[in-house]
């Protein structure tokens, strides 16, 4: 089965292993690297194989020592550039070979981002971070840069001496560069197996707090404590999912977090999970971010999409499991309430796409498609509710959970497509095959758009949302004294997001009464990100020119997408304000993570090479 985001040839052979030495260049923006690839050949007279790169400069290339010949094909416009290289031996099916690569990075490399000290929390020292989901790493390390690949690796990193690197990684010590003694060389070591999206390295004045027995958290030291408090739960989470998956294989799980521009909530890297600034709200409130990072050390980790096609293997059953810790953690009913908040997400991604667009569909083919380009919640939500209904008819919670505990046995190690799970679904429900079989598959996993069947959730702690929210719709102006600062005072913060969640589903609201909110609720004040951002777009929808600014301000002073492009988005469709929209884009562009800024520019229907208008 051919990933049609690579170029490797994966039935030909597969990596068991890679030895990096890496050397960052600050100045240059670039890395210098050696990787040495344990390859097994997996068919007799075994003598070429094909990496995936992209704008990386080849040096040399040598097999088991002896200089080998390479070629690089043509570039493709996001699967970069195969490159090829002939063995001066044959194998034979079984024997290994080491490939070693010495390469250099391009300062545009899309897995990379190199801040200057101006755009990190010190402003004394520059940050580089890598995120190479769901197809970047290539441009960082040659290799089969496929989920389908599982390898361990080993890695040296030489940075400057007043940086600190971490990866993906157990740490295995440290020592001055024998080459510089004004830099230090970091070890790792991950001895579990893994794909290549996974690889993670950051670099720069990282301090870290210890919050669990396993558990560090690290960031710049203007934000540790703030961190170290927000994420203090770690351990009781982990331990929550470890009661209802298995145990944990990674040893250490640290939590990394990021500065501003970092484009994703959380990203899953073991041993250290990324995490936006954007969780640190003061109030633990953001914390299934963390739950759902914590979630995917068993599926996504642990068992992974063997193509980005079957992307929802990873996500839906990891937001399955990161409710399930909530039910845990907090209670039957609040699981129910963020079921329906993802309901609500999945519309909004439904409507974004277009209900007919083959992207909405939950296995998408991504033939000649930029996997950046299909990113949205549809993996996430519409996962999510075919497992949820599944639980329905299967026997509820506990009985459901045996499930995804046995899948994540069965395929522990590996990779799996969505036939293979089907499969082993009606294998573990072998008494259930007749209920199975009414399940409108073909609806569900190749149909675009809404889900064919919607769940009926409990909506207890969503009433009072709904009955707030329905008194701002139906309200007259002359209604709006009856409106009190104590209607959100009973409200948590879940439940406030849930409220601005249901006002935007709507027509947008008059004017006057945003305005009236403002003054009773005072939402600008608010700290939580998830609240401001929903605020923001309530405001800029009812055209209140005072929160353009405000929004255009959010857009740009952190990075996550999740929040950046509808911002962007709505400003853009405020006539009015087209031109500062573009201007403001044009002018923090530079500054912004190369993934983000180049889904920016095609929301606000830009030539992506355009860098001034």
């Amino acid at each position: 089965m051919a990933d049609p985001c690579s170029f490797s040839c994966v039935s030909s052979c597969v990596t068991k292993h890679l030895n990096l030495a890496l050397a960052l260049d600050f100045e240059r923006r670039v890395i210098r690297g050696t990787v040495a690839l344990t390859v097994e050949a997996l068919r007799d007279r075994f003598s070429s194989l094909t990496l995936d790169s992209r704008d990386l400069q080849i040096v040399s290339v040598s097999a088991n020592g002896q200089a080998a010949r390479f070629t690089m094909g043509p570039k493709h416009s996001f699967k970069g550039t195969p490159l090829d290289i002939t063995l001066p031996f044959d194998l034979s099916r079984g024997q290994h070979v080491i490939v070693e690569v010495t390469y250099e990075t391009s300062p545009s490399a899309t897995a990379l981002q190199w801040l200057t000290p101006a755009q990190t929390a010190g402003k004394t020292q520059p940050y580089l971070f890598s995120q190479c989901q769901a197809h970047h790493c290539r441009s960082m390390i040659p290799c089969q840069d496929t989920p389908s690949v599982k390898h361990t690796y080993y890695a040296q990193v030489s940075v400057p001496k007043d940086l600190v690197a971490v990866m993906s990684a157990m740490r295995d010590g440290q020592e001055v560069d024998p080459q510089d003694s004004s830099r230090i060389v970091y070890r790792f070591r991950q001895p579990v197996p893994m794909p290549s999206y996974l690889i993670a390295i950051v670099a720069g004045a990282l301090e870290s707090r210890e919050i669990g027995p396993r558990s560090r958290v690290w960031s710049e030291k203007e934000f540790v404590d703030k961190a170290a408090f927000e994420f203090s739960e770690t351990e009781t989470m982990l331990k929550t999912a470890e009661d209802l998956a298995g145990p944990y294989v990674w040893g250490q799980y640290d939590i990394l977090v990021l500065p501003p521009s970092f484009p994703y909530g959380g990203m899953e890297n073991p041993c250290l999970t990324f995490a936006t600034p954007t969780l640190l709200a003061g109030d633990k409130s953001l914390s299934n971010v963390i739950a759902h990072e914590i979630s995917h050390s068993w599926t996504g980790n642990l068992v992974t999409n063997k193509t980005w096609e079957h992307f929802w293997l990873n996500e839906g059953h990891t937001v399955y499991l990161e409710r399930m810790i909530g039910r845990s953690l907090e209670s039957e009913q609040f699981r129910q309430f963020k079921a329906m908040g993802g309901w609500k997400d999945l519309q909004d991604s439904v409507n974004t796409f277009g209900a007919n667009n083959p992207l909405t569909n939950l296995v998408p083919s991504l033939q000649d498609v930029d996997p950046d380009d299909a990113f949205s919640s549809v993996p996430y939500e519409k996962g999510f509710a075919l497992l949820y209904h599944l639980e329905e008819l299967l026997g509820g919670p506990e009985v459901f959970m045996g499930f995804v505990k046995s899948y994540i046995q069965m395929f522990a190690y590996g990779s799996a497509t969505t036939d293979e799970w089907k499969n082993y679904l009606f294998t573990y429900f072998k008494d259930k095959v007749d209920v199975l079989n009414k399940v409108d598959w073909n609806g569900w996993m190749f149909t675009p758009g809404m889900p064919p069947v919607k769940p009926q959730y409990d909506t207890t702690l969503a009433d009072a949302c709904i009955a707030l929210s329905q008194r701002w719709i139906k309200a007259k102006d002359s209604d709006l004294s009856a409106f009190k600062e104590s209607d959100v005072k009973t409200l948590s913060s879940h439940q406030i997001i849930e409220f601005l969640s249901l006002l935007l589903q709507e027509e947008p609201l008059p004017l006057t009464h945003v305005k009236k909110m403002q003054q009773l609720y005072d939402l600008n004040a608010s700290k939580n990100a998830e609240i401001r951002f929903r605020w923001l777009r309530l405001c800029v929808r009812a055209r209140w020119e005072e929160a353009v600014p405000m929004a255009m301000k959010m857009a740009t002073e952190q990075g996550r997408m999740k929040f950046t492009r509808p911002l962007f988005k709505e400003v853009y469709n405020f006539e009015k304000y087209r031109e500062e929209v573009l201007r403001v884009f044009v002018a923090h562009r530079a500054a912004m993570h190369p993934v983000t800024s180049g889904l920016v520019a095609k929301d606000l229907k830009l030539d992506a090479n355009t860098a001034s208008l």
